[in-house]
């Protein structure tokens, strides 16, 4: 706990975003300096609530009582070793993590819960200041080598857990730097690349080695990673985007959201010279209402877009937690981004029905508004109203609806892998898939989800390796810090 009565004594604060106006002229990211005074504030509210169910709201089962309770003291290394403990890149889940501890916080029952987001992400960003981030390479080594197939978190988080137990990693990445959706995917609003560099350039000098530009199930096949590896860990991501299957879906200017945002990142790190997708000057209408849309949404703005108008299909959620969703579950409530609040408009309800354009080019969208019947609390199916149709200019839409998946082709057909009815990769309890000595993580696993659990995702699979390997294992289990990596 923080201080007895700090949850009293201080309201929640996070800190300050740069103004609009400056943001959307860059992209950096959007948050100023949080004060050291602050934020020990901030953590005193932390409470003695018993039951710390924040615990249980973290998929990594961060111990997060005891680093605000050092925070709140000044014992800044003593968090930092706390906040290793579980967590392999706390810079990363600082920044993009949605806090589902937070909304299992004992405060939030009724009042606004801790920073714990905003704590984490200072605890290691003090720490490299101090220098306390250093590289960790084993005493010893087994023998053992180990193929993991993807840069993402998961992939990260496997290759580290699975070096300190000893073992030779390689990383294999398609694309040509390391990093996966945390480098292509996330726009450098939310995190700048030096971050990710920062902390593969760790990993290199811990004996993690990564290699870049090769595909795995197509410049290397499933049968020679097998052949020449003792160990195989898939963690390539849900990578196939769903589709708008609509009359008009083969017109110029309807594009994939992932698409988009890669582009623009290529863009910032060097590697294209201009953007493949550009929204300036044009109608953006985006398609989906999730993490991607608002991504799309804030990437729009800074491209310079003439007007952002957003699309869901589900009615908006209430601001308050719904009844149907008690604490400490996560709720599906209206949440608000920083890239909403720089403009556009958000329509709920709405469905698309097609695209219009003329000479091969999107020039409008064609909508309907529905309304939803509810089962369980929750959205179950819709109908359309009549008489709701409307036609909305664009010049670029761009689908952000999620993901279905891993790519069925090349690696998971080589090695004929087993799917669930989903089309995730199905697994066992120690993750390995139906080919002995494959495994998989992540999205890939699990289908498409936080970054919070594609880290907690390698974690468990690094441990289902090694026993696969050794016939034991002594990384430890979620929740455990019986080997703090500080």
């Amino acid at each position: 706990m923080g201080k007895p009565t700090g949850f009293m004594e201080h309201d929640r604060q996070l800190p300050d975003r740069r103004p609009v106006e400056e943001r959307v002229g860059d992209f950096r990211e959007i948050y100023r300096p949080f004060p050291e005074k602050t934020l020990r504030a901030q953590a005193s509210r932390c409470m003695d609530c018993g039951v710390p169910t924040c615990h249980a709201g973290c998929p990594l089962g961060n111990r997060i009582p005891d680093w605000n309770d050092d925070v709140y003291q000044g014992r800044w290394k003593a968090a930092f070793k706390q906040l290793m403990a579980t967590n392999n890149f706390p810079e990363f889940t600082g920044r993009l993590c949605p806090a589902p501890c937070e909304e299992a916080c004992v405060l939030a029952i009724n009042a606004p819960a801790v920073t714990i987001e905003q704590i984490e992400k200072t605890v290691i960003e003090h720490a490299f200041e101090q220098g306390w981030v250093r590289p960790q390479p084993p005493t010893r080594r087994t023998g053992k080598t180990v193929a993991v197939i993807g840069s993402g978190p998961a992939g990260l988080a496997c290759a580290q857990q699975l070096n300190t137990a000893g073992h030779a990693v390689v990383v294999f990445e398609r694309n040509p730097r390391p990093g996966g959706l945390l480098r292509y995917g996330i726009p450098d609003f939310k995190l700048e690349k030096p971050v990710v560099d920062r902390r593969l350039d760790l990993m290199e000098r811990e004996g993690i080695v990564f290699k870049t530009g090769i595909q795995a199930g197509v410049d290397l096949s499933g049968e020679a990673l097998c052949t020449d590896f003792d160990a195989l860990v898939i963690c390539c991501g849900a990578t196939r985007p769903r589709d708008l299957p609509i009359p008009g879906r083969e017109l110029d200017g309807v594009y994939y959201a992932m698409d988009f945002l890669i582009s623009q990142n290529r863009v910032i790190a060097g590697e294209a010279p201009t953007v493949s997708i550009n929204a300036a000057g044009k109608h953006v209408i985006v398609i989906g209402g999730g993490d991607t849309g608002s991504d799309c949404i804030g990437t729009s703005h800074r491209q310079g877009a003439s007007s952002v108008v957003n699309f869901e299909l589900l009615p908006q959620p209430t601001e308050a937690r719904p009844e149907s969703q008690p604490w400490p579950y996560w709720p599906m409530r209206l949440r608000t981004s920083s890239s909403h609040k720089e403009g556009g408009s958000r329509n709920w309800n709405v469905l698309t029905k097609r695209f219009i354009g003329e000479a091969g080019r999107v020039e409008a969208v064609e909508t309907i508004e529905v309304q939803w019947a509810e089962e369980a609390g929750r959205p179950d199916r819709f109908e359309a109203i009549p008489g709701s149709q409307k036609t909305w200019p664009a010049d670029l839409v761009l689908l952000a609806m999620g993901f279905v998946g891993p790519e069925p082709e090349t690696l998971v057909a080589q090695l004929e892998l087993a799917l669930d009815e989903k089309g995730n990769l199905r697994t066992g309890s120690d993750y390995m898939t139906s080919r002995p000595g494959v495994f998989a993580a992540g999205d890939a696993r699990r289908g498409q989800s936080l970054i919070v659990w594609a880290i907690s995702e390698g974690r468990e699979a690094a441990r289902g390796v090694d026993r696969f390997l050794m016939g034991r294992t002594d990384l430890p289990e979620k929740g455990c810090c019986d080997l703090p990596r500080v």
